[in-house]
């Protein structure tokens, strides 16, 4: 299904929904991903272009907007960046600010586990035309083996929690569990490597549960599972 822009009729009623999903999902997180998030829609709500799906703004005024330093706002657009929320589009080079566009499909499935919380009415109008689809994008490559019975006999018991996860759920598969390495597994007790230390804690506060769930589903001797980076 092709995202939809909130723009033309009843644009406004989607961008507010866009605006909920985000707080309420910044609202399980921790006080610093609260504050991204914050940041986050604060850069949309005053700067954020619909029509041209463009954030133009420098990094001085994007501090100012903040009320932080620039390389605060160095930090925080990376990892908005790493989310995928945030798609650069054009880098800032002779004098020129960076423009950044915003990947839809990446923000309503960060946050759709959390959509219940605001109501049924909100997840039937988020799994609209404008939601993301429950199908990989054309340009994902699907994870080999979605069904168990699909894997060699002598895979590892990440790569049969990655094909539960994927079947499950091939967004947030591809955007948080895909990247993650099995580097021990002793004791009922399953270590995994994240790319980075943001990757690592954001999918230690976020999807811990679900990862665990899907991990017991799978060996019933899984009591406990490490997400750290590399």
């Amino acid at each position: 299904m092709q995202i939809v822009r909130p723009v033309g009729r009843q644009a406004a009623s989607r961008k507010y929904d866009l605006i909920t999903a985000l707080g309420v999902h910044a609202c399980r997180g921790d006080k610093h991903f609260q504050r991204l998030v914050l940041r986050f829609i604060t850069a949309i709500v005053a700067r954020y272009n619909w029509q041209t799906d463009e954030l133009s703004i420098g990094q001085r005024e994007l501090a100012a907007l903040w009320s932080v330093d620039e390389r605060t706002v160095k930090r925080e657009m990376a990892k908005l960046r790493a989310l995928g929320w945030l798609v650069q589009k054009r880098a800032a080079v002779r004098g020129r600010v960076a423009i950044h566009g915003l990947d839809l499909g990446a923000i309503l499935a960060s946050t759709r586990p959390d959509w219940d919380a605001v109501g049924p009415d909100f997840v039937d109008r988020m799994a609209g035309p404008q939601s993301v689809s429950d199908q990989p994008a054309p340009n994902v490559v699907a994870f080999p083996g979605n069904a168990p019975a699909t894997l060699p006999e002598d895979a590892t018991v990440w790569e049969r929690i990655q094909s539960r996860l994927a079947a499950e759920d091939p967004a947030a598969f591809n955007m948080w569990f895909r990247q993650l390495a099995q580097v021990g597994f002793a004791g009922g007790c399953l270590e995994l490597a994240a790319p980075s230390r943001f990757h690592a804690a954001y999918v230690t506060t976020h999807h811990l549960i679900r990862l665990l769930a899907a991990a017991r589903q799978q060996d019933g001797s899984i009591r406990i599972v490490k997400v750290s980076a590399e």
